[in-house]
């Protein structure tokens, strides 16, 4: 991901669920707040209700692949995490990046201007 660092501070994530903006899709939860810096930072949670170890990782993996095919599209200087709902990890995945970019647009994470 080109314009994106990890986010895995764990007071950076309570942070953001105490004073963040959120939208909730039927596949993840945007969580959002700017961070004051030219890049965002992404943080993808996955919970134990989730199932085992291997449904969760798929989740992570394919959000995070929604938000890499999709990177060009957000504004910069946010911190992002999204957190995976059961939908995520077996849904059609091209309504996955349809819901993303909803929930995104609520949030005023889109760019305007044509991507760089």
């Amino acid at each position: 991901m080109e314009y994106t660092t990890p986010l895995k501070q764990n007071h950076v994530f309570r942070r953001l669920y105490a004073k963040g903006e959120s939208a909730v899709g039927s596949f993840v939860v945007v969580y959002t707040r700017r961070n004051g810096t030219q890049t965002n930072r992404l943080g993808i949670t996955t919970g134990v209700k989730l199932g085992h170890a291997v449904d969760r990782n798929r989740a992570r993996r394919r959000l995070r692949e929604t938000y890499r095919l999709h990177e060009t599209r957000l504004k910069r200087g946010y911190d992002i995490v999204l957190v995976a709902r059961s939908a995520a990890i077996d849904g059609d995945f091209t309504a996955m990046g349809r819901s993303f970019l909803r929930q995104c647009r609520k949030l005023g994470l889109l760019r305007e201007e044509a991507p760089e």
